[in-house]
């Protein structure tokens, strides 16, 4: 039961996608370029890459769970203002950063704090789980945006109609989340932003970073470019959306729902190991060019990249569950890789490089998959003398 809100918090940071669904009706709203439209989940990303590391900090001296609310409460009070009245289009940013920075902290939060709140040696299964009710909720909050704003009572508000109940599901979480009961794990002495850095010199660390930095990134470029890709290979427009971004990010969200079922009987580092050989076989499809083989690629690509966060930021905690605010925040500002990786690949896509440029996140799974085999083998026991 202590789970149940950390799982609705879970849910809520999938909420914070509906920016990407609510940007061409801001467009429309203020009258402002595509450019200056994609400013909303521009500075969520902002609020990632600047606010991770100080917000692993700050869970470490007042606490996950302490953290946690003040993500809850931050994100509550930024939709309060485009809840009652239309603002200007900087201070809907200003409103929309304050998201970001909620957002962070949940995450930076919840990954951790779930480990204080499940039975032992369930960690990565519940992780795994969690990530999947966040998966619902990015794929959800396409469809409450347009859904709500059908209703009478928030017909009129339009765009911002989603934005009322959001907030009062922020707080409800809020009130939720202050009800549970966490023993956390705690480190001796305060960490500082040197500290956290210096973990990076741990090479099991900085190569866990990297593989979060590149598989934001590969899921991302994925994300972005497979629709276009399909359309290159001869599919119709809607057909490309449904098998391409729309059939990725379905099997992503019930891979991530199997995964806790499959880590019943399988280690997380075999999972991890299972789920970086799928993605990196199926990104690699995608550079044959063919239609049936794309389809195969995608399927192979949403299974494979659904379990990489869990299994990955599981992995590396346990190696020192002290440290995990800290190393929450170092992986979380490796989400900027989501910014990062697709320009490489679309600059792969303007050199005429067609499907070979999904090279790019092939070559991120490639890492990923590398990085799966170190580790996790007992030592072999000692000869018989």
């Amino acid at each position: 039961m202590r789970t149940l809100p950390i799982f609705l918090a879970f849910f809520l940071m999938g909420l914070a996608d509906a920016m990407g669904p609510n940007a061409d009706r801001v467009k429309n709203a203020y009258q402002i370029s595509n450019v200056m439209s994609t400013m909303l989940p521009f500075v969520v990303f902002i609020a990632f890459a600047v606010f991770s590391v100080p917000g692993g900090l700050l869970g470490a001296r007042i606490g996950k769970k302490k953290l946690l609310m003040l993500g809850l409460g931050i994100n509550a009070l930024a939709l309060v203002i485009p809840s009652f009245l239309m603002p200007s289009f900087p201070v809907l940013l200003a409103c929309i950063f304050s998201l970001g920075v909620g957002t962070t902290f949940l995450q930076v939060a919840g990954n951790p704090i779930m480990r204080d709140v499940s039975a032992e040696g369930t960690y990565s299964r519940n992780l795994a789980f969690a990530q999947g009710i966040k998966g619902i909720g990015s794929t959800a909050s396409a469809y409450l945006v347009t859904a709500i704003t059908t209703f009478a009572l928030f017909k009129g508000m339009d765009w911002r109609g989603a934005f009322p109940p959001f907030c009062i599901l922020m707080a409800l979480a809020f009130v939720a989340v202050a009800f549970v009961n966490v023993k956390e794990a705690k480190a001796d002495v305060p960490p500082s932003i040197g500290s956290s850095l210096s973990l990076l010199s741990e090479p099991i660390f900085l190569l866990a970073v990297v593989g979060i930095f590149l598989y934001v990134g590969a899921e991302s470029s994925m994300g972005r470019f497979l629709k276009p890709t399909l359309m290159d290979f001869g599919f119709e427009e809607q057909d490309a959306n449904k098998f391409g971004p729309v059939m990725f990010f379905l099997l992503l969200t019930i891979g991530r729902l199997l995964g806790s079922a499959v880590l019943t009987i399988m280690t997380p580092r075999t999972c991890f190991r299972l789920s970086a050989f799928l993605g990196m076989v199926g990104a690699a499809a995608m550079m044959l060019g063919s239609k049936p083989l794309s389809l195969v690629g995608i399927a192979a690509a949403g299974l494979g990249f659904a379990n990489i966060w869990p299994m990955l930021f599981s992995i590396t905690v346990e190696e020192r569950p002290e440290r995990a605010n800290e190393l929450s925040g170092l992986m979380c500002m490796a989400i900027s890789g989501g910014a990062l990786v697709p320009l490489l690949m679309g600059w792969c896509l303007d050199l005429k490089w067609g499907a070979l440029a999904f090279v790019v996140p092939a070559a991120c799974f490639a890492y990923l998959f590398l990085l799966s085999l170190k580790g996790g083998r007992k030592p072999a026991a000692p000869l018989p003398a």
